[in-house]
């Protein structure tokens, strides 16, 4: 276990200390689907989820090659020409198609060469076998490959809600089934979804950090216009969580991580033509919340992993 030197261990720090310099994300958009969609497990997605997740600057009908080539662009301009890229295969499930393409797809990464990685957006239900097989291939050519579960809760009931589609036994099948080989897992969480308690989110922490998990993306519930959640939240079926709310219960989920898991995210945001609820979670409140969960981890004097009872070799 490395010492214990900032509150907690942020992709940026990861990455700067594996690579030695900035390592930028480049986010893509296919034209895929999800199981809770096209009706093989349910119909309208996640209750929460607007377009599949996608970044409103992103069209799917762009070319991959070109989507890459773009925000390689974009990155260099902003942060100059010494930086390395993942490609993050981000919008709906990225696992959900046939080996002839999926394989095409992740191929297009390996024609840029400063992309040292690629990161795979999922679901747990739909990592079968030969699709793990094939990523481990990239993994196996010198690739780093992350590859991103959505669990969101540890709750049955709230999976159900919000019309997940799969249950948690299939989140912890994944996790295990795809660290058998030479990838690294990060599990998504959202803090305060409707009709959890302070308790339900501890234990999705837990369950989390009793897994081999690499990494963690923690995002608060925001309600986004056209979504179904959108409905319910202006029918007054339940409340967002204030900033502070939100603030305290990161640090909770924070201090229960081990120290070797690294934490991708603290916080969402979304476009605010987008955007009905929380204020906190605009673009232009993204550090101010960062900055708010630094204090409160600072003002219980505390850091990530104080809180873990959980100590598994985390060596891949």
């Amino acid at each position: 276990m490395r010492a214990q030197t900032r509150p907690y261990l942020s992709l940026k720090d990861y990455f700067l200390e594996k690579y030695g310099r900035r390592v930028q994300k480049i986010t893509v958009a296919l034209p895929f689907t999800c199981p809770n969609r096209d009706g093989s497990k349910a119909r309208g997605g996640c209750t929460f989820c607007h377009d599949g997740s996608k970044p409103s600057m992103l069209t799917p009908t762009v070319p991959l090659e070109i989507q890459i080539k773009e925000g390689i662009e974009r990155a260099k301009r902003k942060y100059g020409e010494d930086i390395f890229f993942f490609v993050y295969y981000q919008s709906y499930t990225n696992t959900y198609a046939d080996l002839q393409t999926l394989k095409r797809v992740y191929d297009t990464a390996l024609k840029f060469d400063r992309v040292v990685g690629i990161d795979v957006g999922t679901r747990p239900d739909c990592a079968p076998e030969e699709v793990l097989d094939l990523l481990s291939e990239y993994s196996e050519s010198g690739l780093e490959v992350w590859v991103e579960y959505g669990l969101q809760s540890a709750n049955f009931e709230t999976l159900k809600r919000i019309n997940r589609a799969h249950g948690v036994s299939d989140f912890v099948d994944a996790v295990l089934r795809t660290k058998r080989r030479p990838l690294k897992v990060c599990a998504h969480m959202i803090v305060g979804l409707p009709n959890e308690t302070r308790e339900d989110v501890i234990e999705t922490a837990k369950l989390i950090a009793s897994l081999p998990v690499d990494g963690v993306k923690i995002h608060p519930l925001h309600v986004i216009k056209g979504t179904v959640m959108a409905k319910q939240y202006e029918r007054g079926e339940f409340e967002l969580l204030s900033l502070e709310e939100y603030v305290e219960l990161s640090a909770d989920v924070i201090e229960i991580l081990p120290q070797s898991v690294v934490i991708h995210r603290v916080t969402g945001e979304v476009d605010e033509s987008l955007l009905i609820a929380p204020e906190y979670c605009k673009p232009s409140m993204k550090n101010e919340v960062i900055g708010r969960i630094l204090l409160e981890l600072e003002r219980r004097e505390t850091c990530q992993g104080a809180k873990t009872s959980y100590y598994l070799n985390r060596s891949t």
